[in-house]
C-alpha cells in the first residue's frame, strides 16, 4: 500500500492578521493535496498556528487581553480564512495543544538524555519579532537584517542543542538527495551557510512567561522555533509512536517562505537526525510578494488582504492568480491591473468563453456525438496528463498551468478553424465530431483545473452533465453523451 502523502505548511504567528503570504503558502499546499487525492492517493495536509513566545505575550498585553484568549482568537482568524479560500486541510495543530506540549517535552528530554543538550551561557543580539539570534557581524547598526527592527542584547544562562555535530551529515544528505531543498537557489544558500562555522543552537530562555518549560529545568522556557518545528511530528502522533505516525512520517513536501529556510533546512533536519527519524522528502521555500512593485507595509497602505481580494475577484480567481503569476519559488508582485488582465483574458475569455460557446452550440445544433476523429486533440490531452505527476512533485505550478492553458488555447483555435456554425449547414456528421472533440477537451480541462480552482471545476462538470471520479473518467476514448448538458452562468463573469 502506498504511504500516506504528508504535506505541511509552517505554523503561522497569531499576533497579526493573516496576509497574502500566508494565503500563498496555504493555497499551494491545498493544490498539491487536491491533486494527489484526485490521483487516488491518501493525503494528510497539516497546518496550524504558532502561539508561544515573547512577541505573542507582548501583543496580547498591548491590547490588555488575556494571552490565551488572544491566541484563541488568532487561531480562529486563520481557520476562517482557510475556510473562505476553500482550503481542505486534514489537521490544524496549535502549539498550545496538550499533545504538542507533551511531545516537545518528550523530544527535549530524549535529546538531553542522549547528551545532545547541554547548559551554557549565551550572549548576543536577538530580534523579538523574528524570534532569531544574530551575531554583531550579521547586524548593521544593531538592526535586524531581516525586518529592520532594533535588536535586543541578551546575556544569560541557556541550554544548547549540539547542532554543530550534524554539519557533515547535513551536507552529505543535501548532496545525496537533490530534491531535499527546493528551489535550487535556496539549496545553494543553505550549502553556502553550512560551508562556514555551524554553531550550537541556544534552545532556551530565562524569564519568558509564555511558552513550554524545559522538562529538565523549569526555570527555562523552550525557544519558540524549537517548539514550533516539532509540530511536524507532534501532530502525526510521535508522542505515543502510534501507527498513524509510522504511516505519515516522513513528510513528503514541507512548504514555507524563504525567510525561514535555515530553520527548516538546517535546524529541523538536524533535530530529526538526533532523534533517528527520517528527513522530509522536500523542503520547498517559496518567494515573497510585493504590492504594485513595492514592499507591503501598513504605512504605505498597500498590504493585500486575501479575504478582500477573494471577495472582489472570487476565491478561484485569487487561487489561480497566486499560482499563475509567478514561478513557485521566485518573488512575485501582486498587481491589480495584472490580476484584471489575467482574469479577463485567461479566465473569462479563454476558459469561460470556451465552455459557454461549446455548450451553446451543442444545445443549438443537437449533433450526434458518436463519430470519432480527434484531429490531434487527443494527443494533447494525453500528453498533458502524462506530465503531471513529475511537475506536481516539484510544485511547478506555472508549468502545470501552462500545459492546461495550452490545451484551452488549442481548443479555442480549433473552434475558429473548424467553424461549427458552417458545418451545421454543410456537414452535420463532421459537426458532431468537432463538438464531441471539444466536449472531451472540456472534460479534461475540468479535471485538470480542479486542484487550482475546485469550484470552477465543479461548475464545468455540472454544465457538462458528468461527474468523473478519477483520471480514467476523462481519458479520450471514454464514451460521452450530449444528453445531460446543463449550460449555466458564466464561469468567470467579466468584471
Amino acid at each position: 500500500m502506498d504511504k500516506i502523502i504528508l504535506i505541511t505548511t509552517p505554523l503561522y504567528y497569531v499576533n497579526a492578521d493573516p496576509h497574502i503570504g500566508h494565503a500563498y503558502t496555504q493555497v499551494a499546499a491545498d493544490t498539491l493535496a487536491r491533486y494527489w487525492r484526485q490521483r487516488g492517493r491518501e493525503v494528510h495536509l497539516l497546518t496550524g498556528t504558532d502561539e508561544h513566545g515573547e512577541k505573542i505575550l507582548r501583543a496580547a498585553r498591548q491590547i490588555n487581553k488575556d494571552v490565551k484568549e488572544f491566541v484563541d482568537e488568532g487561531a480562529e482568524k486563520f481557520k476562517k480564512l482557510w475556510e473562505k479560500l476553500n482550503i481542505n486541510y486534514d489537521q490544524f495543530i496549535r502549539t498550545t495543544d496538550k499533545i504538542h506540549i507533551d511531545t516537545v517535552n518528550k523530544v527535549l528530554y530524549t535529546l538531553y538524555e542522549k547528551g545532545l543538550i547541554y547548559k551554557g551561557d549565551y550572549s548576543g543580539l536577538y530580534c523579538v519579532p523574528c524570534e532569531t539570534f544574530f551575531t554583531p557581524s550579521q547586524a548593521e547598526e544593531n538592526l535586524c537584517p531581516d525586518c529592520g527592527r532594533e535588536l535586543e542584547s541578551l546575556s544569560q544562562e541557556s541550554y544548547f542543542f549540539k547542532l554543530s555535530a550534524f554539519k557533515d551529515k547535513l551536507l552529505r544528505h543535501i548532496e545525496e538527495n537533490p530534491d531535499f531543498i527546493m528551489p535550487g537557489s535556496r539549496k545553494n544558500e543553505i550549502k553556502g551557510f553550512l560551508a562556514g562555522e555551524l554553531k550550537d543552537l541556544s534552545i532556551s530562555r530565562l524569564d519568558v512567561e509564555w511558552g513550554i518549560k524545559l522538562p529538565f529545568d523549569s526555570r527555562h522556557t523552550v525557544y519558540v522555533w524549537v517548539d514550533a518545528l516539532l509540530n511536524y511530528i507532534s501532530a502525526p502522533g510521535y508522542l505515543n509512536e502510534q501507527q498513524c505516525f509510522r504511516d505519515l512520517w516522513p513528510a513528503d513536501m514541507q512548504l514555507l517562505g524563504k525567510d525561514i529556510i535555515k530553520f527548516h533546512a538546517v535546524i529541523w533536519p538536524a533535530m530529526l537526525m538526533a532523534l533517528n527519524l527520517p528527513l522530509p522528502g522536500t523542503v520547498f521555500a517559496h518567494g515573497w510578494w510585493t504590492s504594485e512593485g513595492k514592499k507591503m507595509s501598513k504605512s504605505l497602505g498597500n498590504v493585500v488582504d486575501p479575504a478582500q481580494a477573494a471577495d472582489e475577484w472570487g476565491v478561484d480567481a485569487l487561487r489561480y492568480y497566486l499560482l499563475r503569476q509567478v514561478t513557485f519559488g521566485q518573488d512575485g508582485d501582486f498587481s491589480k491591473s495584472r490580476f484584471k488582465e489575467r482574469y479577463d483574458t485567461e479566465l473569462a475569455n479563454e476558459l469561460g468563453n470556451l465552455l459557454s460557446r461549446v455548450l451553446s452550440m451543442i444545445e443549438k445544433y443537437r449533433p450526434n456525438a458518436s463519430s470519432v476523429s480527434p484531429e490531434g486533440l487527443d494527443l494533447t490531452v494525453e500528453a498533458a496528463l502524462g506530465n503531471l505527476d513529475k511537475l506536481y512533485r516539484k510544485a511547478d505550478f506555472s508549468a502545470i498551468l501552462d500545459i492546461i492553458w495550452d490545451l484551452i488555447k488549442k481548443a479555442n483555435s480549433y473552434v475558429e478553424q473548424s467553424k461549427p456554425w458552417i458545418l451545421a449547414k454543410e456537414d452535420p456528421g463532421k459537426l458532431g465530431c468537432v463538438l464531441a472533440n471539444l466536449f472531451r477537451v472540456l472534460r479534461a480541462v475540468g479535471w485538470l483545473i480542479y486542484p487550482f480552482m475546485p469550484s470552477a471545476s465543479g461548475q464545468v462538470f455540472e454544465q457538462l452533465g458528468i461527474s468523473p471520479a478519477c483520471v480514467d473518467d476523462i481519458k479520450w476514448n471514454k464514451e460521452i453523451s450530449f444528453n445531460s448538458i446543463n449550460k449555466g452562468e458564466p464561469l468567470f463573469p467579466k468584471k
